[in-house]
């Protein structure tokens, strides 16, 4: 569970989505799908410093999927490349193939070290509190460091009353900024972040950033300087802050790593996030 007082301010932590649950190799050719790209692409990034793995992994026919199966050979792929040196996250995301309670059973089935859910879908409306209470109190309990991704200033709004009301069983969960947005192919700004810093008391939580299209590395710079963390990836963005396509998800975290070098952060190895932030 993370625990906001032993944070450390010159600490970011870099987690890269190098996939997600729709592009494919038509979309870049090193997208990595099978688990032992998955785990060549985890080495490539822990080289770089990215300290947590946004996993998603792919059926047979390469689609989307949450199949806890699919989930444990990327999982052992990787371990077995990089040992610890990677948290590994994995997504609840339905992708408009999964129900909440699918998305629930794969995580009480995995167990995993850390999962990345969209509060959206995982606590819809008032009346899904209470199931979604009782889930997220079995995360801490279980040990498990849940991401809740918030992609307006509304919804977050209702994430820090949610927050407030004791609905995470944590005083400070840790949530996810989404700029921009698939659906209708919305490029992410920079400026977004603003009105979602405006939403709520920002520094009673930790807080990460992803953003959608070419202004990614502009958002994550931002993020930083405001005192936030930075999610990168082929997820959300293919292109270098130049506009030339990224040869890889490690290069696209390289340009940032090097960019942020003069803001007075270094990233946090996955073994430091552990002992500051995970119980």
């Amino acid at each position: 569970m993370i625990d906001s007082t032993r944070s450390v301010p010159e600490r970011v932590v870099i987690m890269a989505a190098p996939n997600g649950a729709r592009r494919g190799k038509a979309d870049h050719p090193a997208l990595p799908l099978t688990a032992v790209e998955l785990a060549e692409c985890a080495a490539e990034l822990q080289q770089v410093g990215v300290s947590v793995l946004h996993l998603h992994v792919r059926d047979a026919e390469g689609q989307h999927t949450l199949d806890p199966v699919r989930y444990r050979e990327a999982i052992r792929a990787i371990r077995q490349r990089v040992g610890s040196a990677l948290v590994l996250q994995v997504t609840t995301e339905a992708g408009g193939r999964f129900s909440r309670e699918e998305q629930v059973a794969c995580v009480r089935d995995l167990e995993p070290e850390a999962v990345s859910l969209a509060l959206r879908e995982l606590c819809p409306d008032e009346a899904a509190e209470p199931e979604a209470g009782r889930f997220f109190a079995w995360l801490v309990q279980q040990r498990i460091w849940p991401q809740y991704i918030i992609y307006t200033p509304e919804e977050l709004q209702r994430f820090d009353a949610l927050r407030r009301r004791g609905l995470f069983a944590d005083e400070a969960p840790f949530c996810l900024f989404v700029l921009g947005r698939y659906s209708d192919r919305l490029e992410g700004r920079p400026e977004e972040l603003d009105a979602m810093l405006a939403a709520a008391d920002c520094s009673r939580f930790p807080w990460a950033v992803c953003c959608f299209g070419q202004y990614e590395l502009d958002a994550m710079l931002a993020a930083t300087r405001a005192g936030g963390h930075v999610r990168i990836g082929f997820e959300n963005n293919l292109v270098l802050s130049n506009g030339q396509p990224a040869r890889n998800n490690a290069e696209l975290v390289s340009q940032y790593r090097d960019a942020v070098s003069s803001l007075g952060r270094r990233p946090a190895s996955a073994d430091e996030l552990r002992e500051l932030w995970l119980r």
